[in-house]
């Protein structure tokens, strides 16, 4: 009761089961009857259990094989599946909400976390872009546990000379880069602060009917160099195909959006890419959601949807993201129906767990198993007999605490 009544000053009367939650997953948490996939590959487990204990799992198998502990918290998962914890690389930070993050209240924190990322299964994000002075403290509350959320790596941007994309508030003075040192200097700059990555416009949209503004793949590569010189990946916005070829030029590691409205990746293109290990975020849902005439956005999706299959079939990561907090489209059932296009299911599971540990060598992340971190997604159906299942999130738990559970 004492516990309750705390969790309703911190947090709010909605989060009060989290906040429990938090505190008695601290010793064994048991997810008991539920169907796993260990991974995106694998086939099914039926009448599981998966057993945690101070952040780790512990134990997979039957229920018939497996011991649930006297003092273990159990979640009876029946009629449901177990996956591992979802990423989504291409969020954002830059809300009002997010403002002084270091000391603003956690409970509207906390309530915009949920419905932003922690409902719909996400334990680990990347932030493309935002504050760091607002992110970084963030960061630092929700590792706490002070406000329930996912893992947060973030990124500095970098944008070329007169790049202001005309999407953001003409007022914000936005890092801007005219020559391989100015880059190189924000690059260093963002690794002093801390930050995880760099976040680079090799197009910037200006508007419509104007020309596209894109970074010279020199400036753009001493980004690079300092970034991966300190172990750390770059992300590219490319606008338009010039974009991505500046991607392939500089060596940038993650496209974080699609092209929309451009053609399917070119041979020469596509090979680089496998060839240079390049990844790549979709976002497809951003742009059938933009404000243009229903057949804009219809045209738009097509030639995207093409791009990720062409990328996909030569064997090229990809990596789940939706632009979340740039745009305030927080469901993410139309990215899953709109990837369905491209994808299959299982190949969209891999986006979210998988591939994204592989691909930034989170060795313990991404697979239900034995040793691996307790960041596990519990849902109401199977995802790979219907993929909007995904979206369909029950509990959502981090390092063996339940961060989200629906109400």
């Amino acid at each position: 009761m004492i516990l309750n009544r705390l969790c309703v000053a911190v947090f709010g009367l909605s989060l009060v089961s989290a906040c429990s939650s938090l505190t008695a997953n601290a010793q064994t948490l048991a997810l008991v009857g539920g169907s796993v996939y260990a991974s995106p590959d694998a086939a099914p487990l039926s009448d599981a259990v998966v057993l945690t204990a101070n952040g780790v799992i512990t134990a997979v198998g039957s229920r018939s094989e497996l011991q649930i502990p006297s003092d273990a918290q159990v979640i009876d998962c029946a009629g449901k599946t177990v996956v591992a914890g979802f990423w989504n690389s291409h969020v954002h930070f830059s809300q009002a909400v997010w403002k002084n993050a270091g000391a603003a209240p956690a409970a509207p924190l906390a309530e915009h976390m949920q419905a932003m990322l922690t409902r719909w299964g996400f334990t680990t994000v990347w932030d493309l872009g935002s504050d760091g002075r607002d992110t970084l403290p963030l960061r630092r509350r929700v590792d706490s546990g002070e406000v329930p959320g996912p893992a947060i790596h973030t990124a500095g941007s970098i944008f070329p000379k007169d790049g202001h994309p005309a999407y953001l508030p003409a007022e914000i003075k936005l890092p801007e880069a005219s020559a391989p040192e100015e880059a190189a200097q924000l690059a260093r700059t963002y690794m002093g602060f801390g930050l995880d990555g760099v976040k680079l416009f090799t197009g910037s949209f200006k508007g419509t009917g104007k020309p596209v503004v894109n970074m010279d793949p020199g400036i753009a590569k001493a980004a690079v160099d300092v970034a991966h010189a300190a172990g750390k990946p770059v992300f590219a916005h490319p606008q338009n195909m010039a974009g991505v070829d500046a991607v392939i030029a500089a060596g940038v590691d993650i496209m974080a959006h699609t092209v929309p409205g451009e053609p399917v990746y070119s041979p020469e293109q596509i090979a680089r890419f496998k060839q240079q290990g390049i990844a790549l975020v979709p976002t497809l849902s951003l742009f059938a959601k933009l404000p243009v005439a229903p057949d804009i956005a219809t045209r738009l999706v097509a030639t995207t949807v093409a791009q990720v299959k062409a990328f996909s079939d030569n064997g090229g990561p990809v990596l789940f993201g939706t632009d979340v907090g740039f745009t305030i489209y927080y469901d993410t059932t139309l990215e899953y129906e709109l990837m369905h296009r491209a994808l299959s299911a299982r190949q969209i599971l891999a986006s979210l767990t998988t591939n994204p540990a592989q691909y930034f060598k989170a060795a313990k992340k991404g697979r239900v198993e034995n040793g691996f971190d307790a960041d596990v997604v519990v849902l109401d159906g199977d995802p790979i007999a219907d993929v909007t299942n995904l979206a369909k999130v029950a509990y959502t738990i981090r390092a063996g605490k339940v961060i989200y559970q629906k109400p």
